[in-house]
């Protein structure tokens, strides 16, 4: 084996082991970003019963036995390195794993144009946990993956809230996208965040 397979094997293997923490703040608890795990089905369940979640969601997810799958599909493609995405986790003292608070992923990290997304369960909605996961995995990504110079995130044009995940963490409007469904049944709005800090042209 040559010596840039044995680095790209290496860089797989550094990357799958990744963990990931947001700090606390005065109200609520660090976060703790790790990837998914099949003991992870019950609370992504859990948190799909939520109508808010379901509304913007891109995937279906109806039961525990379709959470797993789901799971299991994001543990697949972190072996390619095709989607990156983490478990949301409220740490508890002494940094042991509490309950899941959402999840937060990178997409085609190879990509030209690599993108993020999110989603934050119910139960932990109000406390800043998709923008301090969403930094915390954007700064991650701007280092693990060098010659990225930007990230894209895309939302539907009515979910307010996630716009106002984006501004806060620095991901400037761009551009109206129009309707693609099933993924953007209406217009979507692209938001745009460069390596090197400055705002969208």
């Amino acid at each position: 084996m040559d010596e840039t397979a044995v680095r790209q094997m290496r860089q797989v293997r550094q990357v799958r082991q990744v963990r990931l923490e947001a700090g606390a703040t005065a109200s609520a608890p660090a976060l703790l970003l790790r990837p998914w795990r099949p003991e992870d089905a019950a609370g992504v369940a859990e948190a799909y019963r939520d109508p808010v979640l379901r509304r913007w969601a891109a995937v279906t997810v109806r039961n525990e036995a379709e959470a797993l799958r789901w799971v299991l599909e994001q543990s697949d493609l972190w072996a390619t390195e095709e989607r990156l995405a983490f478990a949301v986790l409220e740490a508890q003292p002494g940094g042991a794993e509490g309950r899941l608070a959402g999840h937060v992923v990178l997409k085609a990290p190879h990509g030209a144009e690599p993108e993020v997304g999110y989603w934050t369960a119910a139960h932990a909605r109000g406390r800043g946990v998709a923008p301090r996961a969403l930094s915390t995995l954007t700064d991650w990504a701007f280092t693990a993956f060098p010659g990225t110079a930007r990230l894209r995130l895309m939302h539907e044009a009515e979910n307010t809230a996630s716009c106002r995940v984006a501004e806060k963490t620095g991901y400037g409007f761009d551009a109206v996208l129009p309707a693609a469904p099933p993924e953007f049944p209406g217009e979507g709005h692209l938001h745009v965040r460069h390596a090197d800090g400055r705002a969208p042209a």
